[in-house]
């Protein structure tokens, strides 16, 4: 698929609602000329403050009672783990009616973020003007890492955020909640209708929600700062607000790192996600319990290749790199007349560009070695992770890698002493699946595949490494821990395995610092030093999985062929597209509610709002600050804003809040949820 991306008229501080903005740097007036509306200071701390980050997505509170709104798909891995196969909650969904129904996720962090500090002189600082980029990336780290530690002494959660590729630096703090419990969560089927076919694609019929309950001292925790539900919901042409975690954008690099994208890291992760999801499929085929333990793990890598196709067609699409290129040309002109730089300062480009030539031959060492390492399995990720838990506590704090500083640690050791269950056979397939790749990538003859197959199949080694490890006991993981001795003489076969490819992947880890993350912090910085200087504060930096606000409205679209694309779906629609076949089966419970349900009720709709990958589950609110859905996609047409902000076709697709009230009035019959959520009575109630 080819994406066409309008050609509009040049411009680089932000375009009608593009934007994913800091909460400190909103553009107020920007909303306020275009809307009509004024964000006030109070607006923004109270959705700051009942917006959240929920493990690898975002949420919201929606109840004073520690009620946590987020997406199915993001609550998949807890429903997951907490189920079986006598209680298959994927497939069965769940409701606790009750607190002491609650069931607890074992090993799921929520983090909101209660202030936000400027930090920038104090990193900068940190490195003279003499050192080198390697050196600086080094100090700068290590200046982060005394600034966290001394934060986190508070007993909050502190992360420096890098922004403008380390032209500001700013310290979030987060308040952390460990004890999080699922409350509801609808059926899989109904959550993912339409299945990978439909995923990334508009019109859609899902009920992508779950609800957790955050717990303190055994208790629900007090939320003062909690969203109330608009059972109303959203119309065609409000103004609407998503407050989120948006992961990671490129819209400010380069060409030269776009066309790295486009040639190198995409393919590559494509290929590898490829057989990884051809593999899943063929162990899920196996048997039903093979499928219920595989579910999660397939869905997500299935999600972040349909995704990530999508990105690459926008790289590969001339329209979306010329615009790009010409936006580039615009900016080093304007650098090039700017008396205070001038043409010297050119050079930083061709700095950025010769650093990923330099890089590029190994990428794909890198991701197999580095970024991808163990393709899914729990165990090889436990395993890494306490090799090199050993290895950096011998080192000072501010000298070790970012993940293994104090202060990260307490999130670490909640994934890592997780009591969350590990299937033998899947981690076999998986760890299969990485050894085939690890010699694919490297070579047959490259030592280290010769060590770690040591003459045997993947398969054979896979089996090996999975039926001489202990890892699935925490017990044996916290002792493993304790100490580096008690690693190195570990007969455990995935400790032997990772402390294996450690030394090769932290070799590689290295150069990628002193090459691509060493132009980062020094080419790319002044370029972002360039943009300051002529656009000041009208851009916002690239996304960096942390808290966001972006605005739109809601609106509909046409499409390619130019037929009009509608605003909003209905329940009609979902029950006219359904088939009574995979994947557009409806649950048993919705085949009889059928003649309940309102047809002409919203389910979902989408906005001009901009989001990315790491917003699901962000809540989306109107101008008095009510829910009025969640963002749970984007459609295909929106996935090259990654690189480069489109309205003409892209949309954030959200599941309506009336939607969610109608199902879980007339559907799922949750009378003690609806009440916590304020929407307890009301026309059409049955329960």
């Amino acid at each position: 698929m080819r994406f066409r991306i309008a050609l509009l008229a040049f411009a680089l501080p932000a375009m009608a609602d593009e934007g994913m903005w800091l909460y400190n740097q909103f553009p107020q007036a920007q909303v306020k000329e275009r809307y009509r509306f004024e964000v006030t200071g109070s607006f923004l701390d109270h959705l700051r403050l009942a917006s959240a980050r929920v493990g690898g997505g975002s949420g919201s509170f929606v109840s004073p009672r520690g009620l946590l709104f987020t997406n199915h798909h993001v609550a998949q891995r807890c429903i997951s783990k907490i189920g079986s196969a006598e209680h298959d909650y994927m497939k069965e969904g769940f409701f606790a009616s009750t607190p002491a129904a609650e069931l607890k996720c074992p090993d799921l962090e929520v983090i909101v973020l209660q202030k936000i500090e400027d930090v920038t002189a104090r990193v900068k600082a940190a490195a003279g003007k003499e050192a080198t980029a390697a050196d600086e990336v080094a100090l700068r780290r290590a200046a982060i890492a005394r600034i966290e530690k001394e934060c986190a002494e508070g007993g909050n959660r502190c992360d420096v955020v890098t922004l403008f590729s380390g032209e500001r630096y700013d310290l979030y703090q987060y308040k952390r909640y460990t004890d999080i419990r699922l409350v509801f969560a609808p059926e899989f089927p109904i959550a993912f209708f339409g299945g990978d076919p439909d995923n990334f694609t508009y019109p859609r019929y899902d009920l992508d929600i779950t609800f957790f309950r955050a717990y303190e001292n055994g208790r629900p925790a007090a939320t003062p700062h909690y969203l109330k539900w608009s059972a109303e919901g959203a119309r065609e042409g409000d103004l609407v607000f998503v407050s989120g975690n948006p992961g990671t954008t490129s819209r400010l690099q380069t060409t030269a790192q776009l066309a790295f994208l486009r040639d190198y890291q995409y393919p590559q992760t494509l290929a590898r996600l490829r057989a990884a999801i051809a593999r899943l499929n063929a162990y899920g085929a196996v048997s039903e319990e093979n499928r219920r333990v595989s579910q999660n793990t397939l869905f997500a890598m299935s999600n972040t290749f349909k995704g990530s196709d999508g990105k690459f067609a926008g790289l590969r699409d001339e329209a979306l790199m010329q615009r790009k290129l010409a936006q580039e040309r615009e900016l080093r002109a304007a650098v090039a007349r700017d008396p205070g730089l001038g043409p010297a300062a050119l050079k930083v480009w061709d700095e950025v560009a010769a650093a990923y030539r330099t890089w590029a031959p190994s990428e794909s060492s890198y991701q197999v070695l580095e970024r991808s390492v163990g393709s899914g399995s729990r165990l090889f990720t436990i395993a890494r992770d306490i090799v090199r838990l050993t290895a950096e506590r011998t080192r000072p704090n501010d000298q070790r890698i970012p993940e293994f500083r104090d202060s990260a640690m307490r999130t670490l050791e909640l994934s890592l002493y997780s009591p969350a269950p590990i299937t033998d056979s899947l981690e076999i397939a998986l760890l299969e699946g990485y050894l085939t790749d690890l010699r694919n990538t490297l070579g047959s003859d490259d030592p280290v595949v010769k060590s770690a197959l040591s003459g045997r199949t993947p398969r054979q080694a896979a089996e090996a490494c999975v039926g001489t490890s202990q890892l699935k006991d925490v017990a044996v993981r916290r002792r493993l821990a304790a100490g580096r001795d008690a690693v190195l003489r570990s007969s455990d076969g995935m400790i032997r395995l990772a402390l294996l490819l450690d030394e090769p992947a932290r070799k590689l880890r290295k150069v990628h610092e002193d090459t691509v993350e060493g132009a980062e912090v020094s080419a790319a910085a002044k370029i972002a030093q360039y943009r300051f200087r002529l656009y000041g504060a009208a851009e916002y930096p690239d996304a960096t999985f942390t808290l966001r606000l972006a605005f739109g409205a809601v609106k509909g679209y046409r499409d390619e062929a130019q037929a009009a694309v509608p605003w909003a779906t209905t329940f009609a629609g979902l029950y006219a597209k359904a088939t009574g076949r995979d994947p557009y089966l409806l649950p048993q419970r919705w085949v009889q509610a059928r003649a309940s349900v309102d047809g002409a009720v919203p389910m979902n709709f989408v906005s001009t709002a901009d989001i990315t990958n790491g917003n699901s589950g962000s809540p989306t609110v109107n101008s008095r600050g009510e829910i009025v859905g969640i963002i749970f996609d984007g459609n295909l047409e929106s996935l090259p804003n990654i690189f480069l902000y489109g309205e003409e076709r892209g949309r954030a697709v959200h599941v309506a809040s009336q939607g969610i009230v109608e199902a879980l009035r007339k559907v799922y019959k949750t009378s003690s949820l609806l009440e916590e959520l304020g929407v307890g009575s009301g026309r059409g109630a049955t329960d």
